[in-house]
């Protein structure tokens, strides 16, 4: 059983094919996959395409969308999760977080509402679902005044930042950067790190494995930029089981272990139970 901690279903990309990439995800073996909103104008789409797959879902305010958002936003999160509170199928805040990658943001701005964020996770209970690009030790700082568990998704800092995410209760997201080989951090931390920390993810349709990846040359040249899907975990989390030099059904039982560890509605929802 292999669980999507992170799948933006709703993105256009997807638009009109969900119940086709939802059905070629389960028929991989992936039999749940976790989708988070990026602002209030999607959290309906998130809910019903997590409700209709029976997959689940996190309501926040994505670090790249907080230059169009408004505190009104923090106050309709605020309202979506206390209405979601009975809701077994919300198992999350997110995305939330810090982006000190991309140029132009107002990082004032994202740490506000990430501060805000972290708040409202722990007023309702939730755990987060974090953003983390060149932002590591920024999020950490909050995380030690606002404690609250979750997942780093994608991460890709050092050894020494893992082990603080982890001591606060963290797990750490692997996609489709930890399949090439050029990606030599990402590869040390998949091989290093303690096993409890690992969960799995896509970020479908971005961050491509290796096998989809097009060069802007190919691009120029007509080749069709490789999308990712869901269905490709299971090849994801066997390049991370090689690297572990473990079986892959023993690294999918172990990251859907450390799924619902990181997110405790999670366990209720999966067929069959924890293996």
């Amino acid at each position: 059983m292999w669980i999507d901690t992170h799948c933006h279903l709703d993105a256009g990309e997807f638009e009109g094919e969900q119940d086709a990439v939802r059905q070629r995800a389960r028929a991989a073996g992936v039999l749940h996959c976790v989708l988070p909103a990026v602002l209030p104008a999607n959290f309906d789409a998130v809910r019903e395409l997590a409700h209709r797959h029976g997959d689940s879902y996190a309501l926040g305010i994505h670090p790249l969308c907080t230059g169009r958002a408004t505190d009104d936003d923090l106050v309709l999160l605020d309202q979506a999760l206390a209405a979601a509170r009975d809701d077994p199928r919300l198992v999350a805040v997110g995305e939330i977080g810090l982006d000190y990658f991309v140029p132009g943001l107002d990082a004032a701005r994202q740490e506000h509402f990430y501060r805000e964020q972290l708040l409202l996770a722990a007023r309702h209970g939730l755990p987060v679902l974090l953003h983390v690009r060149r932002s590591a030790d920024q999020l950490l700082r909050e995380l030690r005044r606002t404690p609250v568990a979750g997942i780093a998704h994608a991460f890709n800092g050092s050894l020494q930042q893992a082990g603080e995410f982890l001591k606060l209760g963290l797990r750490l997201g692997f996609g489709g950067t930890v399949t090439y080989d050029r990606a030599l951090q990402v590869r040390r931390l998949a091989r290093e790190l303690p096993a409890e920390a690992l969960v799995l993810e896509t970020d479908a349709p971005d961050i491509p494995p290796r096998w989809l990846y097009r060069t802007a040359q190919e691009r120029a040249a007509g080749a069709s930029p490789g999308r990712n899907e869901p269905a490709e975990l299971p090849a994801i989390g066997a390049v991370l089981a090689q690297l572990r030099e473990v079986p892959a059904p023993e690294l999918a039982a172990l990251t859907t272990r450390n799924a619902c560890a990181a997110l405790p509605r999670l366990r209720a929802l999966l067929p069959g139970g924890i293996p």
